[in-house]
């Protein structure tokens, strides 16, 4: 099984830019299903993007599509998620989720079974 480990988070203010990584240890992404989630106080986690490894579709949450863009390494075992035009809306705690591909829906939390611990977004108006 993989572990996984967020980083790049911070604080900027509205219309900046950050590019979050998630490295995997433990094994490679070849098999999964990655994704970004977040989570503000309060609140379920919310899907934001996911990919298969093995190809396929990319899907993003309409809130971000245009803005961040998912991508990933040739060593596969790193993903990134780059934030462009960051609103305060997006402030949360932003986590990287794995599951086999095939698994379950890519926009369910509930459907993943690895998880980092989160990297916080703050982005101030």
């Amino acid at each position: 099984q993989v572990q996984l480990v967020e980083s790049g988070g911070g604080m900027v203010q509205a219309g900046g830019s950050l590019n979050l990584s998630c490295a995997a240890s433990g094994g490679t992404f070849s098999m999964y299903r990655v994704g970004w989630f977040r989570q503000t106080p309060g609140k379920e986690r919310e899907f934001v993007v996911a990919e298969n490894w093995s190809g396929g579709n990319t899907y993003y949450t309409d809130s971000v599509k245009g803005r961040f863009t998912f991508s990933r390494d040739n060593t596969k075992t790193a993903v990134y998620l780059q934030m462009n035009s960051l609103e305060p809306e997006d402030t949360a705690v932003y986590y990287c989720a794995a599951v086999r591909t095939g698994w379950g829906s890519p926009y369910e939390a509930d459907d993943y079974d690895y998880w980092g611990q989160g990297t916080q977004v703050t982005v101030s108006s």
